[in-house]
């Protein structure tokens, strides 16, 4: 499939519905474009690329001077994050404002909460090395998780690759500080 890179103007937003939000847009199709986008999107926000895990995206888009994003995908779509033990739910189109370790107005989120599923309105990078992430209901109340928790499979292995070759260099430098016999 195709991907494209556009921008949107004034004249096509006002042509297209007067949809302001989107005015001056970069869009991004084709699934595999989008889903690269979002994760350099989310990493350029100081997010782990896993907190959105949408893989079917058909369009993204990023009003940088604003700070609306969008990313529209063919189905809504569930899916559960064995970290943190909840199951979340992305509509067809997920909408937010974004600005550095904060994403905020967000609509087309839903984490399921005992028997029901609670909007998530707000996620921000919290605590003293932004190591983990809060979620806020949109009646308030909120819930941290660890940010480990939402690396992507890709992050998993890099991260699974180095635990493995720091082990081996420590057991390396181990057998080269063997203290001297006799002395």
């Amino acid at each position: 499939m195709a991907s494209s890179l556009t921008t949107v103007s004034a004249a096509t937003a006002a042509a297209g519905g007067g949809d302001k939000q989107r005015e001056g847009a970069e869009i991004i199709t084709g699934a595999e474009a989008c889903f690269a986008h979002s994760k350099q999107m989310l990493t350029a926000l100081g997010f782990p690329g896993g907190v959105m895990p949408l893989r079917g995206l058909e369009e993204c888009g990023w009003v940088r001077d604003t700070g609306f994003v969008w990313m529209r995908q063919k189905a809504p779509y569930e899916h559960y994050f064995r970290g943190t033990g909840t199951r979340v739910r992305y509509d067809a189109e997920v909408t937010a404002y974004v600005e550095d370790g904060r994403m905020k107005r967000m609509t087309g989120v839903r984490s399921k909460q005992v028997m029901l599923w609670v909007p998530i309105v707000e996620m921000s990078l919290d605590g003293d090395r932004r190591d983990k992430i809060y979620f806020k209901s949109n009646v308030g109340i909120g819930r941290s998780f660890p940010a480990a928790a939402f690396a992507d499979e890709e992050e998993e292995e890099g991260d699974k690759e180095k635990q493995v070759k720091e082990k081996q260099a420590d057991e390396d430098d181990g057998g080269d500080k063997q203290p001297a016999a006799g002395k």
